[in-house]
């Protein structure tokens, strides 16, 4: 596919459609506030994975995630691992080690929980991070799943930190296969626990060691979307070449795009710095490549260098938000203030 092909298909897809409803939740809830969009910016960091609380000489971090229905009934046990690990993830990508996990968990009470329950059990011994309570409503209609994740920060990395000239990195274990029909790249559940735990704990590294600048966990919105929410909460744009995107041999580009692989980070680093940050990865068996630089422009280009094809505009940020709220009427428009590391270590 050519590069404006790619951007007409991400720009429909399912993973953008869904990140884009965060503008609007985060529109209702600032309408609640005193000063609207004002507090919320203050509130609800748009673009950071988790909250983060100042703590003394560090940050606590609070990670929630919520999982749909039909997934939680098809993937009992896998929905389960995914409530530990995915929170686990994002309190990486701001630079905390995990503390504990609670969960919510609603079912019909007919074993039908039991499996979901092993998944999490599994996960949170392998991950090593106990699960200290939560919720139990085993006369529900259906299974559904919640699950949130405590952490803690000695040097912060923001989703809105990265800054023009910033190469971006794109850091993803290709140590896996996908997970049933859904576009989940697996690399995790088969992986031994040291592995796991030395994985996650790079992004720390990087952060004690002022190495990354800004990072944010790959999600549902797949690489490209995840590096989207990032340049826009930064207030900058970007080239990205998609071919240089680390991928699994034999999946299709716009497969890929569209995937949420179990361990992946979009990073922004200085040039003088990626050589290092590389070399974390690369111990670490995980495949970290360039894929293209931080601009002052708001705008985001999809290009394949390899291909020689001609570049097309996924998003102008400076005329469409992607997930940043609408302003209210009379209100002042949300302003981001991006969380350099510096400050925040």
């Amino acid at each position: 596919m050519t590069p404006a092909e790619l951007a007409a298909a991400l720009r429909a897809s399912a993973g953008f459609a869904h990140k884009r409803d965060i503008g609007q939740a985060l529109g209702a809830l600032a309408r609640t506030l005193p000063r609207g969009l004002d507090d919320l910016a203050q509130a609800v960091p748009i673009g950071d994975d988790c909250a983060a609380i100042p703590d003394g000489d560090g940050y606590l971090l609070l990670a929630i995630e919520g999982f749909v229905s039909d997934f939680v009934q098809e993937q009992p046990a896998f929905a389960g691992w995914c409530g530990v690990m995915v929170n686990l993830s994002d309190i990486a990508a701001m630079g905390g080690r995990p503390i504990a996990v609670v969960d919510a968990l609603w079912s019909r009470g007919d074993g039908d929980d039991e499996a979901v329950l092993g998944g999490l059990a599994e996960a949170a011994a392998r991950y090593g991070v106990p699960i200290v309570g939560g919720h139990t409503n085993r006369r529900s209609a259906g299974t559904q799943l919640a699950v949130a994740v405590l952490g803690r920060a000695r040097c912060l990395l923001s989703g809105s930190a990265a800054v023009p000239g910033d190469t971006l990195l794109m850091a993803i274990d290709l140590r896996g296969a996908y997970e049933g029909p859904r576009p989940f790249f697996n690399a995790a559940t088969p992986a031994p626990a040291e592995r796991l735990r030395g994985d996650l704990a790079v992004l720390p590294a990087l952060a004690e060691a002022g190495e990354c600048r800004a990072a944010k966990d790959i999600s549902m919105a797949g690489a490209v979307g995840t590096a989207l929410m990032m340049l826009e909460a930064s207030g900058v744009g970007a080239r990205i070449d998609v071919g240089a995107i680390p991928r699994p041999a034999g999946v299709p580009l716009l497969r890929w795009l569209q995937s949420f692989p179990s361990y992946g980070y979009v990073l922004a680093v200085a040039p003088a710095q990626v050589a290092a940050v590389r070399a974390r990865f690369a111990a670490r068996g995980i495949a970290c490549a360039a894929v293209g630089e931080v601009t002052a422009a708001r705008r985001v280009w999809l290009h394949d260098e390899a291909a020689g094809a001609t570049p097309a505009l996924l998003w102008d940020l400076a005329t469409e938000a992607f997930i940043a709220p609408a302003p209210i009427p009379g209100g002042r428009a949300a302003a981001v203030a991006p969380l350099r590391t510096a400050d925040a270590c």
